[in-house]
């Protein structure tokens, strides 16, 4: 081993560097640079996969059901991710059933003795009830996209050897295998690879894990039921949740819209946490958050799996995030004993054809101008009178059904161009003819529409444009 001597000059002359040298200086700084951070990626490569075998070997198993030869069967076989060290990555478009399991001691077989003691019905760590959310998520690494799929809990449909019910009476029936078949049958027979069950207790577990979440909570919400020990009062506003907050703006829905109200809430909580949670850091924390969360998840994904859906939503661009909903409308309650959300047959194959690749017939006809029901919603968070003047504005392009709508969101800098039942054509259409905005594909608008555009500020400063105009300046000619 050799030592290099270092000489210190203590003289005031100046010295110029040689810049002969320059490029070889610059050259090793680089080296050094790549070095640093080859090791570093290096190490985070390791820690996560040191993690993720701790979690593999030491912890309970995430497949908490047991399912029979037929049951797995249901879904689909083979391999999602790669091998080795590229265990992190899909290796094909992935279909997952996540179902959010919010159970009582009625909704199970064999309820625990100590709840009949309580006086009350406590959420208990149990899958085997009714399903109190229902999403069908579709990673896609070809076109490198994310699709979630929201399923109206009271969606009227058949139940295999069970008849017509509500589909969150699947799982209660027949647990994932069943669920995933009557979601198959519902949605054209698409293929689901894997399904995921998180409990309710789990879900406020995630969140804090996660940090919290910032979101804009709507309207003050406020709802008591000491039957179930449900308290829920939260105020309007932006506002940074925890796991228990967080759980009551997902779980409220004493208003006009049900259960739809609260699919819409769950899409925002959703999209917030991805914007600030999904990143390089998350998924080298993830087998810690698995570790916490793990007792209340029951899924056929294993841990290597997980990992490599995970990644791929760090990857994900956020434009590239799509939020649906299975559209429909409320029965009547004349018509039927219970209420249902009647799903729009007509509808569905044209989903299931341009987001999870199943084809169908009569899926590409373009929708016409005339008929696209538009709705308008006012994000400015001001008295805004020029609404009109926007809705003259589609109606001389040939959009004749808009109408304007109430919103309830937080006040928008940016307009939203929502596709509200996935007709992203016609909202890419909307939003050329109109020269601002921003689509997106999401159910949170408003629910009878088609397209909701939800005003923003920009729609104020291009107005205050054209009625201001600036004179144009001669004074330097």
């Amino acid at each position: 081993m050799t030592t290099q001597k270092t000489s210190v000059d203590n003289s005031d002359t100046v010295k110029v560097p040689d810049p002969q040298n320059k490029n070889s200086q610059n050259s090793k700084s680089g080296r050094w640079l790549w070095f640093w951070m080859g090791m570093g990626g290096i190490a985070m490569v390791s820690a996560t996969a040191g993690a993720l075998l701790a979690v593999s070997l030491t912890g309970t198993p995430l497949m908490q059901a047991k399912l029979s030869q037929d049951e797995a069967a249901v879904f689909e076989q083979g391999r999602i991710s790669g091998s080795g060290l590229k265990f992190s990555e899909l290796t094909r478009p992935v279909n997952i059933l996540v179902m959010g399991m919010s159970v009582l001691p009625p909704d199970v077989h064999h309820a625990p003795e100590e709840t009949q003691k309580l006086g009350y019905l406590p959420q208990v760590n149990s899958f085997d009830g009714l399903a109190d959310v229902i999403m069908l998520i579709r990673f896609d690494p070809e076109r490198k996209k994310l699709v979630m799929l929201s399923i109206p809990r009271d969606t009227r449909t058949r139940i295999e050897g069970h008849g017509i019910q509500k589909i969150n009476a699947a799982n209660r029936e027949g647990g994932p295998a069943l669920s995933a078949k009557t979601v198959s049958n519902l949605l054209e027979g698409v293929g689901i690879d894997r399904y995921m069950r998180i409990n309710v207790l789990g879900v406020g577990k995630l969140i804090d894990a996660l940090g919290g979440v910032t979101v804009y909570v709507p309207k003050d919400m406020k709802y008591q039921d000491d039957s179930q020990h449900l308290y829920i009062n939260l105020k309007a506003g932006k506002q940074h949740l925890n796991g228990d907050k967080a759980l009551q703006l997902l779980r409220f829905r004493r208003d006009n819209l049900g259960d739809i109200g609260r699919i819409q809430r769950q899409q925002m909580v959703i999209r917030a946490l991805m914007e600030q949670a999904l990143n390089p850091a998350t998924l080298a924390q993830a087998p810690k958050i698995l570790n916490v969360v793990k007792e209340n998840i029951d899924t056929n994904l294993t841990v290597e799996e997980l990992m490599a859906l995970v990644a791929f939503g760090v990857r994900t661009n956020r434009s590239n995030m799509q939020m649906l909903m299975i559209p429909g409308r409320f029965s009547k309650p004349k018509k039927y004993k219970a209420s249902y959300w009647l799903p729009d047959k007509d509808s569905i194959p044209k989903i299931m054809s341009q987001y999870f690749d199943v084809s169908s017939e009569d899926v590409y006809k373009v929708t016409r101008r005339s008929s696209l029901r538009i709705a308008i919603q006012d994000g400015t968070g001001e008295d805004n009178t020029n609404l009109r003047r926007l809705i003259r504005m589609l109606r001389r392009a040939g959009y004749r059904n808009v109408y304007i709508a109430r919103h309830r969101g937080q006040p928008l800098d940016v307009t939203r161009i929502i596709a509200q039942r996935g007709d992203g054509n016609s909202a890419e259409s909307i939003r050329n003819e109109l020269g601002f905005g921003e689509v997106r594909i999401e159910s949170t608008g408003h629910i009878n529409s088609d397209i909701s555009i939800q005003v923003g500020q920009d729609w104020l400063r291009q107005q205050e444009m054209l009625n201001n105009p600036v004179a144009p300046d001669f004074s330097q000619r």
